[in-house]
C-alpha cells in the first residue's frame, strides 16, 4: 500500500475535531484540498454549530465504506436551555414560545432522563435532510410547510445529567445513542417532560463507533501551516478502520441516518 492517501485507489479514514460555525461538508472540503483528491466524504453529519468528532474518509476504497462507519452508536454532550423553544429546536431558530422553568433538583432531573432512556420511536425533526417526494424536510420547513414523517426507531442508552444552572436554567447532559437519534427532538423532549420547553444550545460528538475525539486532529489546523502533515500523521489505513468497527450489523436506529 502506497503511504500517501493521494494515491489512486488508497483508503484512509482521518478524525476531525470539527469547529463550531463550519459544515461538515467545509470540512471535507479542506482534506480535498489537503490531499489533493475527490473521493472524500464523512460518515455522519455535525450541524454547522455543532463540534466534535467528523470521520472522513479519503480514496476510493474509503468512501466504498462510509456506509459502514456511520452505523456504529455515538456519544454526545449538550447543553440544553430550558424554558424557550425555537423553531428549529436548537440555537438557529427563531424563538416561538417561553415559559417558566419549575425548582428543579437532582432527583428530579434524573428521573425525568431515566424515562427518556431505552428503546423508543423519534420523528425527525422538520428542520432536518430526511427526504420527502425527493426534498429534505428543511426545504419546505422554510417555506413554512410541516411534514410529519414516521417516527423510528432508536435506542438511547445511556442519559445521564452532567450538570445543572439554576440561574441560567441551562442543563448539560451527556447521550449514548443509537445512529439516527436527533439530539435536538431529544433536547425537546425533556423539556416537554420538565414541563417548562427546552431547546438544544451546545452539542459535541466525542465518540462514533470505536472512535473518539480524542485522536483527532483539530479542524482548525487544517487551514494552517503544516496542515497537510498533521492530517497524515493521524491517518487510519482503511483496513485498520474496518477491523476497529468490527463486523457490520443492523442496530436500532440504523436506516434513520446520522442527523443530530
Amino acid at each position: 500500500m502506497a503511504s500517501d492517501p493521494a494515491a489512486a485507489g488508497e483508503g484512509w479514514v482521518f478524525l476531525v475535531d470539527k469547529p463550531a460555525g463550519l459544515s461538515s461538508f467545509a470540512i471535507v472540503r479542506r482534506v480535498r484540498r489537503l490531499l489533493g483528491i475527490k473521493k472524500v466524504g464523512h460518515a455522519g453529519t455535525l450541524d454547522p454549530f455543532a463540534t466534535g468528532l467528523l470521520v472522513v474518509c479519503a480514496g476510493r476504497t474509503a468512501t466504498r465504506h462510509i456506509e459502514r462507519f456511520m452505523t456504529g452508536g455515538k456519544t454526545y454532550v449538550a447543553g440544553l436551555q430550558l424554558g424557550v423553544e425555537t423553531s428549529t429546536l436548537d440555537p438557529e431558530g427563531a424563538i416561538i414560545a417561553t415559559a417558566p422553568v419549575p425548582a428543579l433538583d437532582r432527583a428530579a432531573i434524573d428521573a425525568c432522563l431515566a424515562a427518556l432512556t431505552g428503546p423508543q420511536l423519534q420523528a425527525p425533526p422538520a428542520f432536518s435532510a430526511v427526504k420527502h417526494r425527493g426534498k429534505p424536510l428543511y426545504a419546505y420547513a422554510r417555506q413554512g410547510v410541516h411534514i410529519d414523517k414516521a417516527p423510528r426507531p432508536i435506542v438511547i442508552d445511556t442519559l445521564v445529567c452532567r450538570g445543572y444552572d439554576p440561574e441560567r436554567a441551562q442543563l448539560d447532559i451527556e447521550v449514548r445513542c443509537s445512529r439516527g437519534t436527533y439530539i435536538r427532538v431529544l433536547a425537546a423532549d425533556i423539556g416537554r417532560s420538565l414541563g417548562c420547553g427546552a431547546h438544544l444550545v451546545r452539542l459535541r460528538r466525542t465518540a462514533s463507533g470505536p472512535f473518539t475525539v480524542d485522536h483527532s486532529v483539530p479542524g482548525e489546523a487544517l487551514d494552517q501551516a503544516g496542515g497537510r502533515e498533521r492530517l497524515l500523521a493521524g491517518r487510519l489505513a482503511i483496513d485498520e478502520a474496518l477491523r476497529l468497527v468490527g463486523p457490520a450489523t443492523v442496530s436500532a436506529g440504523q436506516g434513520a441516518g446520522p442527523l443530530v
